[in-house]
This record gives C-alpha cells, sequence and structure tokens, in this order.
C-alpha cells in the first residue's frame, strides 16, 4: 500500500513515447511541475497531452513543448504561450479546441466509468458541427480538421455527444497527500487535478506534504488513494506567479 517512490526519475520511468498524459493545473497554479521536468529529462517524445492550457513559455509544459516532445494535445486555452501559438499555426502540434467545462466533465467522466454524455456547450458551432482546424500545413492550409459530432435533443433543446477521456497517465500535484494516495488539492489547484488523477490509467502525483495514512480527515480527501499509483514528495516545490500587479 506503500505508494511513495524515491525519485521523479523512478516516477515517470515507465511513460514510453507516443503515450497520452493528463496533466493536472490551472494557469502556473497546481502545475506538476518536478514530474514535468522528470520527463523532460527522461526523453519520451511524439505525447498526446491532455490539459487546461500549455504552461507558459518555459515552464511547466510549456518545456516539453518547446523540446518538440508534444505532437498533440487536448485544451481549452492557448493564450499566454508563444511557442504553443506559433507550432499550432506552423503545423507542429495539432490542437483539440474543447470548452472548458466540457473538458473537465470529459476527464471527470473518464473517472467515473461513463464513456460519453450529452452537453449543450458547443451546439450550433464548429465545436458540434465540425470544421474546427485540428492541425495546419505549413502552407497554412487545414490539415486536419475536427468531425461533426452526434447531436439529439432532450426537452426540446439540443445537446452535442462528447466522449470521456482516459489517457495512460495523469501528472498531478496535491497540497497533502499520505503514503496510500490519498490526496487533497488548494485552492485554484483543485480545478483540473482532480478529474485528471481519477481519468489517468496510471496516475502520478507528486505532493507537497507527504503524511502518514489515518493522518488525513477523511472528509478533507478529495482524491481517494484508490485512484493513484505513485506518490512523490516535493517539498519547497517552485510556485511562480503569473500576472504579478501592484497598485
Amino acid at each position: 500500500m506503500d505508494k511513495v517512490v524515491a525519485s521523479a526519475a523512478d516516477a515517470v520511468a515507465d511513460i514510453g513515447d507516443g503515450a497520452s498524459l493528463a496533466v493536472g493545473g490551472f494557469g502556473m497554479s497546481g502545475v506538476p511541475t518536478v514530474l514535468i521536468a522528470a520527463l523532460l529529462e527522461q526523453g519520451a517524445t511524439d505525447l498526446e497531452t491532455i490539459s487546461n492550457n500549455l504552461g507558459v513559455d518555459g515552464f511547466g509544459l510549456g518545456t516539453l513543448l518547446a523540446a518538440g516532445r508534444i505532437r498533440r494535445t487536448i485544451g481549452s486555452y492557448v493564450g499566454n504561450n508563444k511557442e504553443f501559438a506559433r507550432q499550432y499555426l506552423a503545423g507542429e502540434l495539432e490542437l483539440e479546441l474543447t470548452p472548458q467545462g466540457t473538458l473537465a466533465e470529459r476527464l471527470r467522466a473518464g473517472g467515473a466509468g461513463i464513456p460519453a454524455f450529452y452537453t449543450p456547450a458547443g451546439v450550433g458551432t464548429l465545436v458540434a458541427e465540425g470544421g474546427l482546424p485540428w492541425r495546419y500545413a505549413a502552407d497554412g492550409a487545414v490539415a486536419v480538421e475536427s468531425p461533426a459530432k452526434e447531436t439529439r435533443g432532450f426537452d426540446g433543446m439540443t445537446y452535442v455527444l462528447e466522449r470521456a477521456l482516459t489517457p495512460d497517465f495523469a501528472l498531478v500535484h496535491a497540497w497533502k497527500g499520505d503514503r496510500h494516495g490519498n490526496l487533497v488539492f488548494r485552492r485554484a489547484a483543485r480545478n483540473f487535478n482532480p478529474d485528471c488523477a481519477a481519468a489517468g490509467r496510471t496516475t502520478i502525483a507528486q505532493v507537497e506534504h507527504l503524511v502518514e495514512p489515518g493522518e488525513i480527515d477523511p472528509d478533507a480527501v478529495h482524491t481517494p488513494g484508490i485512484h493513484v499509483h505513485r506518490v512523490l514528495h516535493v517539498p519547497g516545490v517552485e510556485k511562480p506567479v503569473e500576472f504579478r500587479t501592484v497598485r
């Protein structure tokens, strides 16, 4: 039951080329930076990532992106990352742009064993009708576009069918965790990390505060250990500020 690993390298050692990864974080909050850095060092490439965004230039998933290690990504936000926009528009990166709430629900559904669900988000747009540019060609033409999705009426409203996400691995950051893998997330870090943790077939969690089993109040657990396979202790992890403002 002790899921603690000795090093970040051990935690990500079996992530192979072509793997799909759900990566937690919201902006620069709750990003599993130590695990991402270990994966960069490990060398896996041709990756497909699922995350709200791809970090920023030089931080988080932005480091894997800059190294050319991400082939495809599913996300809801492209801003604040110039390299992300450049690779997408140059045809070097495939992007499945997804409404933010739909992305969270696709992950949550995957963790709950629900293969698909209907949602009103995207009805009447290219999200449902197809035609969103997933990948551009080098000359700027659309090389791959999104397919049309099934729609259905319920109680006089139209909904679009969205498929759940069950990636090979999930990388998450938690404020506190125990040796059994029970996790507690803090504030903005709770936005996507719990959904990623449940959706991954193999979930790897970096935790700031590692405690013994029984020290976390069961009512305070956000992700139970049944979803978590490896735990890495990362005391004093870096927490940069995305937008520093003063009065």
